[in-house]
């Protein structure tokens, strides 16, 4: 391996102190604020000569790209660090880069520059003959451009003034319009704070946690004082999921999956501010809603396109839905009689992991915590980079102390790392991909205070190319919230925790392939109604026979997972799917009507907490506190929900659209060899290097030689009748 130790780029530095981070992210600030200046005073609009791609656009991008390379990782501390003064200075970083962004997105005379390019390139013209026209090289090359990712970069710039607001006359309306955005920007910071700092937890007794595995109760906080003799379950994941999936009390259930709903309650307000804002600016810039403003520029275009798509989906599901409901039913039924505990007839949103995880082991002979034993987290990470290095020409080095101290910057080993658990792997390209480097992978995977809690992934330092040619290469992280090892075993995987790890690796191998010109086109850098179809067409691997064996290994014996249990875990991957995908339709619903209200009045006067309830129990049809005579506003999933703050606002349908492109693609492609490396590395080079930096849907249709279609993503949720 020794032609793969000395990469040609140094790993990025996480050595901000709490007043540096601020300082740097002002200073970045105001060396675009300097570099923008100088263009307004040295190039006058009307001089068509000067104001060129070259000249406006070329400057601007540099400046972008290598601003990316800190502004990402002064964002991301706030997310990840241990040490709250640094949250804390992240966030506010984050605010100033925020605001500043604003700012320059509002800038008219920026703005006349780029709108002359635009006129004057033949972009303008080709565009206005055809609105649906995708930017092809043709187009790109008929405008007089140096390829498709210019000509993109330029259409997309000059709409994105007209979308801040620059369409608008100045005065009244365009200040309005931009005092929505600060505040906008401030509500997302702090929404999500409030989500990474929430701290709740409730005290349970011993007897109340009953059927809850002991690796879990070990793990847990033992009460002293007044709660002498109980244990402190907390809302994140490790505590939540496997309470919700096995405590045998069903009151235990409920008060955990009520508070769940109701962790983070002072997020509820702004939810509320940020959907009237949203629909407000919209109003503003002349479209009817939110969702017309934000789909237009996404693969659907429009809302009526998701919402057939969403309803028809919902046709299709509802049927499947109540009958996995009527058969949960009975299990409860028999459960409850046989525990001589007392049976209402309803089967409780509560309910669901308990009895989904009681169906599967009763019917499908399966334990899910006796197959977890075969995917100890350290060799499951292993066996999936394997995989990755077999499809699509990829090597993976995890770089040791030494490694850590001889590339840092500093010479100090703990500055390339934001925490001690952080794994660090330089990424190559194998022999016969040319055995060039590709970048850097961090891996942080076990929950801490004050960390973020959910599973993603996180650009650190995009790629791009720089002006002398030569790349720059990407630093991406993924991270996550499985359970810590403990004295007696290693951190083990669920199957369902397996398919998450690796839909996220599929999201930072989609960042690390990247071959874009400019950084905002980068990996995963795609419109949101695209950009999961790669991770979610990797989940395919989690669910054929020969990749699950080369996954695993018992952490005991090391042996591999037997051929029986194989069988009977994949024959699970559709039970009560109609359900999961309910619940899926659910959220994109919501988001949907949330963001498209016939009127601001009636936005306004929305509940959304009964909204979200009622919905959700109107689509997936189980029941919530409302049947116990409860108000449908119980609780306020909205207020825990950071993707629709987060920028998969009128967007989440995207999570189910993706996956119409994704099974296209695996059916098309790989299905019958998933290890195909031909197909594999034709698939890095054409969906994956390309980024954002040409339309998506030109992507699909150069991988597949076709348009997408519909009819893999039916016939596998059974539903192609």
């Amino acid at each position: 391996m020794a032609k793969y130790s000395n990469p040609p780029q140094a790993p990025p530095l996480f050595t901000g102190t709490k007043e540096s981070i601020v300082a740097d992210a002002k200073a970045l600030c105001d060396r675009t604020r300097a570099l923008l200046d100088k263009q307004v005073a040295e190039i006058k609009p009307e001089d068509t000569k000067a104001a060129t791609f070259e000249s406006v656009l070329g400057p601007q991008t540099e400046d972008e790209n290598d601003s990316a390379l800190s502004a990402r990782i002064l964002g991301f501390y706030q997310y990840v660090s241990g040490d709250s003064g640094l949250r804390d200075a992240s966030t506010e970083a984050d605010k100033i880069m925020e605001e500043f962004a604003i700012e320059c997105s509002m800038r008219e005379d920026v703005f006349k520059l780029v709108d002359t390019v635009y006129q004057h390139s033949g972009l303008a013209d080709s565009i206005e003959k055809d609105k649906n026209r995708l930017i092809d090289e043709a187009l790109a090359k008929s405008a007089g451009l140096g390829s498709i990712e210019d000509a993109k970069l330029l259409e997309k710039e000059r709409k994105s003034y007209i979308k801040n607001g620059l369409g608008l006359p100045a005065g009244e309306k365009r200040d309005r319009f931009k005092e929505i955005k600060k505040r906008l920007s401030q509500i997302s910071i702090a929404f999500q704070k409030n989500l990474n700092e929430e701290n709740g937890g409730i005290w349970f007794t011993k007897e109340e946690l009953d059927g809850v595995p002991g690796d879990v109760l070990d793990g847990l906080e033992k009460g002293t004082g007044e709660n002498e003799g109980k244990l402190r379950l907390s809302f994140k994941y490790p505590d939540l999921f496997p309470t919700l999936k096995f405590a045998k009390n069903p009151d235990t259930r409920k008060k955990l999956f009520i508070e769940n709903e109701n962790k983070c309650n002072q997020n509820v307000p702004l939810f509320k501010e940020a959907i009237l804002l949203r629909d407000e600016a919209a109003r503003l810039l002349g479209y009817p809603d939110h969702a017309s403003l934000r789909i237009e520029d996404k693969m659907a275009k429009t809302p009526k396109t998701v919402w057939d798509f969403l309803n028809d989906l919902k046709g299709r599901l509802t049927a499947g839905g109540a009958k996995e409901t009527a058969h949960l039913l009975e299990l409860k039924k028999k459960d409850l009689e046989a525990r001589g505990l007392p049976f209402d007839g309803s089967y409780y949103l509560w309910d669901h992991r308990f009895y989904d995880r009681m169906m599967v082991e009763q019917e499908y002979s399966i334990d899910e915590n006796a197959i977890a034993e075969y995917f100890p987290l350290k060799s499951t990470v292993g066996g999936m980079l394997r995989i990755f290095e077999q499809l699509f020409g990829l090597v993976f080095v995890e770089l040791n102390a030494e490694d850590r101290q001889k590339l840092s910057p500093t010479g100090k080993a703990e500055d390339i790392a934001w925490h001690e658990d952080v794994i660090i792997f330089s990424v190559w390209d194998d022999a016969d991909e040319g055995d060039g480097f590709v970048g850097y992978l961090y891996l942080d995977l076990h929950p801490r205070p004050g960390k973020y809690g959910h599973a993603a992934n996180f650009n650190l330092q995009p790629g791009f190319l720089k002006p002398d040619g030569t790349r720059r290469y990407p630093a991406t992280a993924l991270v996550c919230n499985f359970s810590k090892p403990t004295p007696k075993k290693p951190s083990l995987l669920k199957h369902d925790e397996v398919v998450t790890l690796f839909h996220e690796l599929g999201h930072g191998i989609h960042d690390l392939a990247g071959r874009t010109r400019y950084a905002r086109f980068h990996g995963t850098s795609t419109v949101r109604d695209f950009v999961e179809a790669p991770s979610q067409m990797l989940e395919n691997w989690c669910w054929t026979p020969a990749q699950l064996k080369a996954l695993s290994s018992h952490y005991e014996s090391g042996a591999p997972i037997p051929d029986d249990l194989i069988e009977k875990l994949i024959a699970t991957k559709h039970v009560n799917d109609a359900l999961f995908n309910l619940r899926q339709l659910h959220f994109g619903l919501f988001d949907m009507t949330v963001h498209s209200p016939k009127s601001h009045a009636e936005l306004e006067e929305m509940d959304i907490s009964k909204v979200y309830n009622d919905l959700r129990e109107q689509i997936s049809g189980l029941k919530g506190p409302e049947a116990q005579g409860e108000p449908s506003t119980w609780g306020n999933g909205q207020a825990t929900f950071g993707h629709l703050i987060g920028g998969y606002d009128a967007g989440y349908y995207g999570y189910l659209s993706s996956q119409v492109y994704s099974t296209d693609m695996f059916y098309s492609v790989f299905k019958a060899n998933p290890m195909d490396g031909v197909q594999g590395r034709r698939y890095r080079h054409t969906v994956l290097e390309r980024g954002g930096s040409q339309d998506e849907m030109l992507t699909l249709e150069q991988f597949l030689g076709r348009k997408p279609s519909s009819e893999a993503f039916y016939k596998e949720l059974g539903l192609d009748n």
